[in-house]
Order: C-alpha cells, then sequence, then structure tokens
C-alpha cells in the first residue's frame, strides 16, 4: 500500500520560511510527476508547483521566486522550500504524486495535508 507523508507545516510570521517534505512508501517501482497543491479555508484546492521525474519545474504565478521545488528521487520525496512567506500563503499544503506500485495502476495518490499559517 503506497502511503504520502507529509511534514515541515507550522506556524511562521511574514517573510519567514519553511520546508516541506513529502516522502512516499511502499512497493514503488516508478515515480513520475510530484506536487505540492494548497486549500485555503473556503477556497478550492490549487495547484502550487510540480516537478517532473526529470526535474522540470512548474509554479504558480503566485509563489513565482519565493517557492522552490525539488526530489530526491533515490528516497521518493519531494520538497518545498518556501521563503518571503505571506498571510495569503496560510493554507492546508497536500503532497501530490504519480507513482506506480506493485498490483495497482500508475495513478497519483495524495498526502493527508499539512498545515501551514503565516501570521501577519
Amino acid at each position: 500500500q503506497v502511503q504520502l507523508v507529509e511534514s515541515g507545516g507550522g506556524l511562521v510570521q511574514a517573510g519567514g520560511s519553511l520546508r516541506l517534505s513529502c516522502a512516499a512508501s511502499g512497493s514503488i517501482f516508478s515515480t513520475n510527476a510530484m506536487g505540492w497543491y494548497r486549500q485555503a479555508p473556503g477556497k478550492q484546492r490549487e495547484l502550487v508547483a510540480t516537478i517532473t521525474s526529470g526535474g522540470s519545474t512548474n509554479y504558480a504565478d503566485s509563489v513565482k521566486g519565493r517557492f522552490t521545488i525539488s526530489r530526491d528521487n533515490a528516497k521518493n520525496t519531494v520538497y518545498l522550500q518556501m521563503n518571503s512567506l505571506r498571510p495569503e500563503d496560510t493554507a492546508v499544503y497536500y503532497c501530490n504524486a504519480r507513482l506506480g506500485a506493485l498490483g495497482a495502476v500508475v495513478r497519483g495518490y495524495w498526502g493527508q495535508g499539512t498545515q501551514v499559517t503565516v501570521s501577519s
């Protein structure tokens, strides 16, 4: 069974930094695109950043220049370095990964979410 476990959320003042991590575990034989999404109260879940297995990245306009996504393929782990945080970055952040696992078709998996709160 595949699991995505996120860590690194918390409370930070505006202008501060946080680093999120998401580790995939289970009988994984292939890891394709990985990414981060977020959902603020009363809003739809939105894309923050994605990264392909080859390292190509894509960012939401609202986080360009402030957030950096990276991955460690050997560890099936994706990271999100968040700098210059703003109150509007407050949300639950979800990890997503498209994985191939034994006994299952290649599909996307979601983590449980980690809360990021930025105070003004």
